[in-house]
Order: structure tokens, then sequence, then C-alpha cells
């Protein structure tokens, strides 16, 4: 029987936005055994892999080498001699100043099959990010891609930028912001105005991207001043005055600002999503996780009694979500809710419904337990004969409902389809940014994310992070919680939803 054919295929993990990843580096991720990944890679794209491939790290940085060349051009070869589907994930595009092209004739040269997925280079999208073209009618009409490092490690010849000083284009360098220096003087000494405008771009696409304009004679001295370093590009030419005019991306309201999403994974990408979009660096840290409860010979019984009881109760979207799972396991479907009114806690629990085709009835004002039950009752009471009323929630939910009910003497039937459990995660990072204030807030969508966030850290970590912990929460009990817990909340949504949440934080925090 012949053996598995492997295959490596190099893909250009753009600049650092995750969201410019090419349609077909995604597919060829998702289909990865192996993941060869550079440090200038998004490191949120490898959870584009199966969980079961494996991952291993072969960045290279100015003077920070975790593999040499030589070692992977070594392990892509032995990878697909065993059979491997390969994604070498590499930073910006294979081929512009990525080696991509040294790895695929070491591929080549070993007889394995190897693909090349091109990604959208830095030179054309950290610019773009920057606000500076590069190219631009009536200011440049061509452009020079310019690696910083010639063959070994040497730095550009005076003679090649003697011959660079003579184009009249846009001049991309990198890899040379160390060299900054010497690549403005030696312009300048081959004839390029010193007034010629110039910029630095620091982690071009990144959240914590920086852009610096200035001229040829000024600019590393700017860097110096400013702090600027790798990675990062030089941009020579008229193009860089227009940062002014078309910068967008460090305009947007949160930009520069860092925030931790506490939601289960499942939940957290929408409202990651939403804040990535205003600008924010968002880090994900889930304080909890679903687990759907099993169908089990009591919930059996609670759905085929739903014919018998005036109102079913949805005390949270994830609760909409696993009781249809359960129902259709059960061997029925939302035809079982005839004849029921239906209320939702809040306006998400509402839109959950919606999307399975059914209205809320009822959605009280305040999202929270205590004035779904207010709304609720004067409608039990005017209904005539009370046969009863479902609630489905989390197995650990508050009791409000369950106790204001049976103080009614209505009938419910406690339904618990889910239950909030504490995620396992590694908290040392987060700890690490809370101690050093690098970050802005800290969202909490409900009282259970507060607690077993808390819990990820030992009460001595708790009683030093409290204080530096700038809460944004969804509804009065969360608050409370929090600020029962040590947090500062810095505001509260106007209503439970990942909208009011966004725009709490805008509130507080945008520009």
């Amino acid at each position: 029987m012949a053996s598995k054919q492997g295959k490596v295929i190099l893909v250009g993990a753009g600049p650092g936005d995750e969201g410019l990843l090419t349609v077909k580096g995604k597919a060829a991720l998702e289909q990865a055994e192996v993941v060869v990944y550079d440090l200038l890679a998004n490191p949120r794209l490898l959870d584009l892999a199966p969980a079961a491939a494996r991952r291993i790290n072969a960045g290279k940085r100015a003077g920070k080498h975790v593999l040499t060349q030589d070692q992977t051009n070594a392990l892509l070869v032995r990878l697909g001699r065993e059979g491997r589907r390969v994604v070498r994930l590499k930073g910006g595009d294979p081929y512009v100043f990525g080696r991509g092209g040294e790895e695929a004739l070491a591929l080549r040269a070993a007889g394995v099959p190897f693909e090349v997925v091109p990604g959208i280079s830095s030179g054309v999208a950290a610019l773009a990010y920057a606000g500076i073209p590069l190219t631009h009618r009536g200011l440049a009409t061509s452009a020079v891609f310019v690696t910083g490092q010639e063959r070994s490690g040497k730095p550009l010849s005076a003679r090649t930028l003697r011959a660079l000083a003579q184009l009249d284009a846009t001049l991309v360098f990198f890899m040379a912001t160390e060299a900054a220096a010497r690549v403005c003087a030696q312009l300048m000494k081959a004839g390029k105005p010193a007034s010629t405008p110039a910029a630095c771009v620091m982690s071009g696409t990144r959240p914590e991207q920086r852009t610096l304009v200035s001229t040829l004679k000024a600019l590393a001295g700017d860097m110096a001043a400013g702090g600027f370093g790798a990675p990062g590009l030089l941009v020579v030419g008229p193009v860089a005055t227009l940062k002014g005019r078309l910068d967008w991306f460090e305009r947007r309201p949160l930009f520069g600002r860092r925030y931790l999403v506490t939601r289960s994974r499942e939940q957290a990408s929408q409202l990651s999503l939403r804040l990535r979009e205003l600008g924010a660096d968002v880090r994900e840290l889930p304080a909890i996780r679903i687990e759907a409860r099993p169908l089990d010979a009591r919930m059996r019984r609670a759905l085929k009694g739903l014919p018998a009881l005036d109102w079913a109760v949805f005390s949270s979207a994830n609760g909409v979500e696993h009781f249809f799972s359960r129902l259709f396991e059960a061997g029925l479907d939302a035809r079982a809710l005839a004849g029921l009114r239906l209320a939702a806690v809040g306006a998400s629990t509402a839109q959950a419904l919606a999307a399975r085709g059914l209205k809320a009835d009822l959605v009280p004002a305040s999202f929270d337990a205590e004035h779904l039950l207010g709304a609720l009752l004067p409608r039990l009471a005017v209904k005539g004969p009370r046969r009863g009323v479902l609630l489905v929630r989390a197995v650990e939910g508050r009791d409000i409902l369950l106790k204001g009910l049976a103080a009614a003497k209505v009938k419910a039937v406690d339904l618990g389809v889910y239950s909030t459990l504490a995620a396992v995660g590694d908290a040392h990072d987060a700890a690490a940014d809370l101690e050093a204030g690098r970050i802005d807030g800290v969202t909490f969508g409900s009282s259970s994310t507060v607690t077993h966030f808390r819990g990820l850290f030992s009460a001595a970590q708790w009683r030093r992070l409290a204080p530096k912990v700038r809460g944004f929460v969804l509804g009065p009990i969360t608050r409370a919680t929090a600020q029962a817990a040590g947090v500062t909340v810095a505001a509260e949504a106007a209503e439970a939803s990942i909208a009011a949440l966004v725009q709490a934080i805008l509130k507080h925090d945008g520009r």
C-alpha cells in the first residue's frame, strides 16, 4: 500500500489584522494537520486549525530565532515526507521578503509537493491602514519595496541606496527601522532632499499600530524620541503627507484601548468583533463555559406537558438555544408551544426566540428576573384558570421567579436546560496585564462571569488585582456582584444586550 502523500502549503498570513487573511488561506488552515508559524502571524489565526493539529513556532525576528532558516526548511521537508498536510503560516506574503522562495526550493529539491497561497504584504496593507497610499496621482506613479538587509544579514550597500535616491518613486523599506539613521543619511548624501517627506509605520494593521510622519532629515531622531522600532516600515516620498487626510484606522473611537472579554468562548465572538471594529484591542479570557444538560426522563415529562401550561418563560438566550435542542431531541418542535404565551427576560432573549420564528409576548422594561416577575404576575391574574408556567433557565440560575410564582400560588415547572460552569483557563497573562495597567476594561455579562472570573485568581492575587479591574456590566445584579467583589464599575449597559454594552463602553471611553 502506498504511503500517504504529504503536502506543504505556504500561506501568507497578512500583516497582522486577522481579517486580512485570504479565503483560500483560511481553508488551508482549517484542513491542516500541522501549522508551522512565524511570530509576525496573528496568533488568533492558529485557532482556525483543527484542535488536534500540531502547532510549531518557527518564529524569527531581529536577533530572535526559534529555528534557523535551514532548520525550518528541514522541518518542512520532514513533515511533508511523513505524509502530513502542513501549513507554513508566514507574516505578510511568503514571497515578499518572507524567504518563502527558499522554503519552496528546499521542498522541490526534496520532492515534497507544495502550494503557495499569497498574502497581503505589509508594504501595501500597513500603509493603507496608516493613511499613506503607495501611489497617488501627482505625487507618485511608482513604488519600490526594499529590504533593509541584504544576504547574510548585511545592511543595504551605499551603492544600492545611491541608486534608490535617484528614483522618483515611493520607497518602502522592510526590516530597516534599526538602520533608519543610516538609510536616511545615505539617501540625502546621494541627493535626496532633506525635506523629503518620510514616515515610519510600526505594527501596521494591528491594534497597537503607530505612525510617525516626518522628513528624511528628522525621521531617525523623531523615531528614537518616540520609541519607534521593529516591526515597522520606513516610507520615503511625498505620499507620506497624505496621512493627515487619509488616516482612518487610528481615528476609530476605541483605538488604543484594551479590553478583556469574560463571556464563554462560544459567546465572546460577537462582543469581541464589535469592539475590534471600533478599534479596540480585545483579549478573551472566558470565565464561564456553557454545558448542555442531557435529555432525561424528567425533562421529557416537562416537554410533553407543555400543552397543559399557560406560559413559557425564557431567562436567557442560552436557554432558548438549549431548550429547542432538547425539544427536537425529544421528537418535538415549535408546534409544542402552540397555545402558550412566551416571556423573555430581555432583548437578546427575545431576539433568540425571533430567530426561531417566535415573538415574545412579554419583555420587561428592565431586563432582570425581578422585573420579569413583576410584569408576569398581573398577566397571570387576568387569564382565568391558571394552569402553570414553564421556567427555562440555567440549573444554577437565581430562584427569584420560582419563589415569586410559589408565593402567588402559581404552579412552576423548573426546566434547567444548561449549566454555567467555571471555565478552565490560564489567567497568567491577564493577571500581568491588569497588574501593569494594560487593560482599560473588563466586560461582565452576568453575575456568574464575575464570580468565576474572580475564581481564576488566587485570593492574594485578587486582593491586588480587584482595585485595578474597571468593569463594564450588563444589569444591576451583575453590577452589585462586581462591586461586592471589589471591582470598580465604570458603566452599566442601559439594557441587557451586546449592543447596549458596546454603547456604554463607547460613551465612557470613546474618542
